[in-house]
């Protein structure tokens, strides 16, 4: 809750006062003389279906400093009233508000909206209306808008025509409608509870223990319900999400409202009378933070033998047998100023990535992990780099470094790839840790990132400072020429991976550009190779070359939506959502779903080695068992915050909901047996 003016800032006079009795009074001529906030009449398809339900939009664009009402305008203000002119057989369904911002200002609580907002009302078409058939809907909207000095009573005309038809919609509408439908608030799916205390509320929320709960305020759904402007204090208790509320004395049968999360999100809440516990201290213990911490280091840790990090760990090889195992001071230091600076870049990039993400959920963004790999113009940059990498471990060029090429002289730049390519990969312990540090603090989640970046270089970390490890390593030869030839083809298969994704989010135009690019960037280097075979200079020249030829390829990205994704066979899966979600639960059907992404490579093998098994789908089709695939191969804010509300921040996760029961989030890492043991047949 916030106070944006301060106290008396706010001068109700005789002009404010009879801007709202003419409000109130319903006044025509002085309502229609002002325009502070545009409102449009829109429909998500012009020939709705008969039968069938298409949604209207009143899009609502104020001034800049001004603001609207939310259907319970608060302690001040007055909410929009809506007067419909249908034909006959046509009906409208109440009107869906966006979740409303809080304003104080001297002392009263609106609920307000700041910036363009739309109000959505579905529209019924009748199943007898023949094709062709034209529909004249009207309405009148009579709404308050106020700045910080002075409120004004409007009013707009609003129609459209409407034909009967197929019911088709285009995709810049539907997108359009989709940005408006974000900001309402999402059904809660479960029963909430409340109880009178003295003089107020306490209501339990059921919201997941580890979701991120953000900015949280409670808007009742009726004016008198709540006292507004009052403190309220929240509180976690497992599973469940305490509230307390001031509220006037008197029964109360119900007790409805939205919970806004922070960052224009929120839930409907329907409380009925029941037991609530008592609310719990709100805080985060040095406890919790030790422990998210520990999971990052050991998540980390394990991703070192994930196959998307493996490849960059040949990069290392060279360098640790190079640096070998004796006494030798130079070797010693050398070693340890290795390791340190591989752990440096390793920790500088997973902590950049964890500020970003928190800076853009800030900002009103659901990006969760790895979210830079959902941006083909990122896709185009590796391949290029890891080109580079390849043909520089095949030899076609060599880095002026000491020690010998990109594996020993750059430990900086070889420990920040190798954290930047890992992002896809979300093992064992890491989930859950990174989906904490989305709820803890700033500076104990940027903690949380930078413990990854540390378990993840925690065993080079070791072989630089520890000279027993590195003896085990085999001793530095001839044979090390070969290997790091053998040594490129990983890498190699990389860009391969990375060509292939890039496939699956833009299309084969875009493939073929960044083919191009990584051309450009290879006939660079290759012509330095040339340059240093004559003891010339030039990598610099290349170098510079290879980089403007892949910026001409992100330059000249072309626009394509990402193809479909692949839905496993096996299994008859459905593209997820949370409304088919809550069908299915509504059916008492077992449920299975699970979230990937093409970048993901631990996604991908557990497809092929559990989740499309034959096995599995025999033993799901024996337990009737649906199963929901949701793609986040590109940016999607629906998974997204389904995704944080499991108290996860990346992919890959894997859900299932019995027919009875509670959830249950299963490993990270799947087996046939897993999944099969999930089945109750009858």
């Amino acid at each position: 809750m916030r106070d944006k003016h301060p106290m008396g800032r706010l001068r109700f006079n005789w002009m404010t006062v009879l801007a709202l009795l003419f409000c109130v009074l319903g006044s025509g001529p002085a309502i229609a003389q002002r325009n502070d906030i545009t409102a449009t009449l829109v429909a998500e398809s012009l020939t709705p279906a008969p039968g069938k339900t298409v949604t209207l939009a009143i899009a609502m664009d104020p001034k800049p400093g001004w603001h609207g009402y939310w259907s319970n305008p608060g302690d001040a203000g007055l909410e929009p009233r809506f007067d419909w002119v249908l034909p006959t057989g046509v009906s409208t369904a109440p009107v869906q508000f966006p979740v409303p911002q809080t304003l104080l200002t001297s002392g009263l609580m609106n609920h307000v909206f700041e910036g363009p907002h739309a109000f959505l009302v579905p529209l019924a078409v009748p199943a007898n209306a023949p094709i062709g058939t034209k529909l004249p809907v009207a309405l009148t909207i009579d709404y308050l808008a106020c700045t910080d000095k002075i409120c004004v009573p409007q009013r707009a005309a609003l129609s459209a025509v409407l034909t009967v038809g197929d019911g088709q919609v285009t995709s810049d509408t539907r997108a359009r409608f989709d940005a408006w439908r974000i900001k309402l608030p999402t059904p809660i799916g479960a029963s909430a509870r409340f109880t009178r205390i003295g003089e107020g509320l306490r209501l339990a929320i059921p919201f997941p223990e580890g979701a991120s709960l953000g900015n949280a305020h409670f808007f009742a759904q009726t004016r008198g319900m709540v006292i507004d402007a009052a403190p309220q204090k929240f509180g976690r208790d497992g599973d469940l999400l305490i509230a307390e509320l001031a509220a006037p004395a008197g029964s109360t049968a119900a007790v409805a409202g939205v919970l806004a999360l922070g960052d224009g999100r929120g839930l409907t809440v329907v409380a009925e009378q029941g037991i609530v516990p008592a609310l719990p201290v709100l805080g985060t213990s040095l406890s919790t933070i030790l422990i998210a911490l520990g999971g990052a280091i050991l998540g980390g840790l394990i991703l070192n033998i994930m196959p998307c990090v493996f490849p960059i760990l040949s990069l290392k090889a060279l360098s640790l047998a190079k640096a070998g195992g004796d006494a030798n001071p130079d070797r010693e230091i050398a070693a340890r100023r290795d390791a340190l600076g591989y752990t440096f870049g390793a920790v500088l990039i997973c902590v950049a990535l964890g500020g970003a993400i928190l800076a853009l959920r800030a900002a009103g963004s659901s990006v969760g992990w790895a979210f830079q790999l959902q941006d083909p113009r990122v896709i185009i940059a590796l391949i290029a780099l890891v080109t580079a990498i390849a043909l520089n471990l095949a030899g076609l060029f060599e880095l002026p470094t000491v020690g010998g090429g990109l594996a020993s002289g750059n430990s900086i730049a070889t420990g920040a790839l190798a954290a930047f390519i890992a992002t896809p990969c979300t093992g064992p312990f890491m989930g859950a840790a990174l989906g904490s540090a989305l709820v803890l603090p700033t500076a104990a989640a940027l903690a949380v990132f930078a413990g990854l970046g540390f378990g993840l270089a925690l065993p080079f970390l070791l072989l630089g400072f520890i000279p027993a490890l590195r003896r085990l390593l085999p001793k530095p030869g001839a044979w090390m020429a070969t290997l790091r030839r053998i040594l490129s083809v990983p890498m190699f298969l990389t860009v391969l991976g990375l060509v292939w994704l890039l496939g699956r989010q833009a299309g084969s135009d875009a493939v073929a550009v960044a083919l191009l690019g990584a051309l450009g960037a290879a006939l660079a280097f290759w012509w330095a190779g040339l340059r240093q075979a004559r003891g010339k200079s030039g990598l610099a020249i290349g170098a510079v070359l290879a980089v403007v030829a892949s910026v001409l390829a992100i330059a000249n990205l072309p626009a394509a939506s990402p193809a479909a994704a692949a839905v496993p066979t096996a299994l008859n899966a459905e593209p997820f959502s949370e409304s088919r979600l809550a069908a299915l639960r509504r059916e008492g059907r077992p449920v299975f779903v699970y979230f990937t992404a093409d970048w993901c490579l631990t996604c991908k093998v557990n497809e092929q080695v559990a989740i499309e098994q034959s096995v599995v789908g025999k033993a799901f089709k024996a337990g009737n068992v649906a199963v929901l695939v949701g793609d986040w191969t590109r940016n999607d804010p629906a998974i997204g915050r389904f995704i944080e509300s499991q108290g996860r921040s990346g992919v890959p996760l894997y859900l299932f909901y019995p027919k009875e029961g509670d959830v249950q989030t299963l490993p990270q890492v799947l087996t046939p047996g897993t999944l099969t043991a999930l089945v109750q047949t009858p």
